[in-house]
């Protein structure tokens, strides 16, 4: 049975809804009352965002195509607490950093509760990336396409097509009406079930150029002519996003456009929907796609125009997102990351100076209760000049001459008469400044076997596993260390 809205709800939906289609000044920063306000445009630093994503560990991966896509989306948890999204991009793309720098900064002065806002950049070197605001439920590909419990309602397929419209209607009017690829992965739901664009798409794609990834058979063809993207070409994107919503199925236009000219519109509707819907709606919908999918741009409608239409046909305007889309509120959180301590986040960086001051203010005292330690009764010839060794490689150590105490720390070990995880620990430390990796990870494995429980050896590892490139490895390594040295604080006190 089809759902009717009576007067009343219309009113409150207009009354109610922030902000009122018409008057989309008060979306921008986040609303009077202030509660989500946002902060001005950031340059992050590199090492801020390597904390906050855990070193970019594929655990912390949220795009839908995984590590090996061309930019990566990472979830991250910065100091102040907030939640974010970060895109990193491949080392071809953007070569410009003053290119870059600006079209973040002209998107990042966008405000508004209908996107998924740029909050800042990194440009350090070759690396290039986005900072946006973290939408924790999913994107309008997994709720339409790939749903566990429940299909899409049709009030919530509604609210999706407004909003987004009002996203679409903003970004025109703060001149930014180009929007690259949109599609059904760029819709993300907030804390709240709302649906937002995503800022990224507002962004060009980088020097190559490309502007649709998706298949041929969605791009809009004035774009197959002349390869250029306009905002009657969003529009077009705007009417395959409709087809989704109607249909529950990513279907190539020219194929819902036969079934519409032959009004077969049940072949074209979710059969999921099973009559949610009234036929009017469902024809208002149908019809506001086509002229979307208009072959001749000028014969499109416009951001406005779309805004308009939709509102008259907007379904239980007084029941909150999280409930139509069926998600519990305030549920999606992302765990906690990994609290990482001093040490832990100097590995993460890989800051070799840091670790060398850690190493050297610690000294020898994780030595103690290993057998052979550093103290005799009976010496000999030998055991003097092992431990000559061991001072001397000391001395080069604190000068940060790592060639020489490389030397000595080898003729140490070479001695074989005493055990030091610390001597290990420090050559490592050499043999990563030294650009020698392969070399740090064995004397850091080796550290370990001596004491199994040391976080130290884990911390190294991590450092030598990093640089090796083997980042899943290098964070278990991590994850190891930090838990080690919790427990050692724990049974100390």
């Amino acid at each position: 049975m089809g759902v009717r809205s009576s007067k009343f709800s219309f009113c409150c939906w207009h009354s109610s809804l922030k902000p009122s289609p018409h008057d989309l000044s008060d979306l921008e920063n986040g609303g009077e009352n202030g509660k989500n306000a946002l902060r001005s445009f950031t340059e992050f630093s590199l090492d801020v965002l390597m904390t906050a994503t855990n070193g970019f560990s594929a655990d912390n991966i949220v795009s839908e195509h995984g590590e090996k896509a061309p930019n990566v989306v990472y979830k991250g948890l910065l100091e102040n607490g907030h939640w974010v999204a970060v895109k990193r991009f491949n080392r071809s793309a953007w070569p410009d950093s003053r290119q870059f720098l600006d079209e973040a900064k002209a998107v990042g002065n966008l405000r508004s509760e209908r996107l998924a806002n740029l909050l800042g950049c990194c440009c350090e070197g070759e690396q290039r990336l986005l900072v946006a605001e973290f939408m924790p439920n999913e994107t309008l590909a997994k709720h339409l396409f790939h749903w566990d419990s429940q299909p899409m309602k049709w009030a919530m397929r509604l609210r999706v097509a407004f909003y987004l419209a009002q996203a679409m209607e903003y970004c025109s009017s703060k001149g930014r009406a180009i929007y690259h690829d949109l599609n059904a992965y760029r819709i993300l739901f907030d804390q709240d079930g709302n649906p937002r664009l995503s800022c990224f798409g507002l962004m060009k794609n980088s020097r190559d150029g490309k502007s649709y990834s998706t298949n041929l058979a969605f791009t809009p063809p004035e774009y197959m002519r002349t390869g250029r993207v306009t905002s009657e070409s969003v529009v077009y994107s705007f009417g395959t996003m409709l087809l989704d919503l109607l249909s529950g199925k990513h279907i190539p236009p020219s194929h819902a456009l036969d079934l519409i000219r032959v009004k077969n519109l049940s072949m074209l509707m979710d059969s999921c929907l099973e009559g949610d819907f009234s036929n009017d709606d469902g024809t208002e919908l149908v019809r506001l796609a086509t002229r979307c999918l208009q072959y001749e741009a000028r014969e499109r409608p416009n951001a406005k125009s779309l805004v308009n239409s939709l509102i008259t046909i907007q379904k239980e305007t007084e029941v909150p997102s999280h409930v139509l889309l069926g998600i519990r509120h305030g549920a999606a959180t992302p765990p906690q990351p990994l609290l990482l301590t001093t040490t832990g986040e100097a590995c993460l960086r890989r800051d070799l100076t840091a670790l060398h001051e850690i190493l050297q203010k610690t000294g020898y005292k994780d030595d103690e209760g290993i057998a052979n330690e550093l103290s005799f009764q009976m010496w000999t010839n030998q055991m003097q000049e092992t431990l000559n060794s061991k001072q001397q490689g000391d001395a080069a150590f604190r000068a940060k001459d790592f060639i020489t105490a490389i030397e000595c720390y080898t003729q140490f070990n070479d001695g074989g008469t005493m055990v030091s995880p610390t001597i290990y620990a420090r050559r490592c430390l050499c043999y990563l400044m030294s650009d020698m990796a392969q070399e740090a990870l064995g004397d850091a494995m080796q550290a370990q076997v001596i004491s199994s429980e040391w976080p130290t050896a884990f911390y190294l590892q991590s450092v030598a596993l990093f640089s090796l490139g083997m980042e899943n490895d290098a964070q278990e390594a991590l994850k190891e260390a930090t838990k080690l040295e919790a427990k050692t604080k724990n049974s100390s006190v």
